[in-house]
């Protein structure tokens, strides 16, 4: 069906998927102070837009909007059509509270009742 349109159309088209791709997604990667959105994120790397994303490597920072998620290591990147596709050498979750050292209860009370 695409090959009957005019190529305008077509342009448009293709910059609408690309303006609602964008606004779908909440992911982003953060190299320092620039911030690039993630396209596709999977089990072992993430592909970003190609015209955007040339200068990105080593550690960064995966972002659900303002929730940090992932701190990870990318190490070889590939173009794939319109996409820069990352691969990651490591990859650790980010969590809200410190590791500890002994197993947490699995009932821990609200408060205790002083005599």
């Amino acid at each position: 069906m695409n090959d009957f349109l005019p190529e305008a159309v077509r342009q448009g088209l293709e910059q609408a998927r690309k303006t609602a791709m964008r606004r779908s997604t909440r992911l982003c990667v953060h190299d320092g102070d620039d911030v690039y959105a993630i396209r596709r994120l999977w089990d072992g790397g993430f592909a970003l837009d190609a015209d955007v994303a040339k200068k990105v490597r080593g550690r960064v920072e995966i972002y659900d909007g303002a929730r940090h998620l992932y701190q990870c290591l990318i190490v070889d990147s590939a173009d794939e059509g319109e996409e820069r596709v990352f691969e990651f050498k490591w990859l650790h979750p980010v969590t809200d509270h410190p590791p500890v050292d002994y197993e947490q209860p699995n009932f821990v009370p609200a408060g205790l009742i002083a005599y």
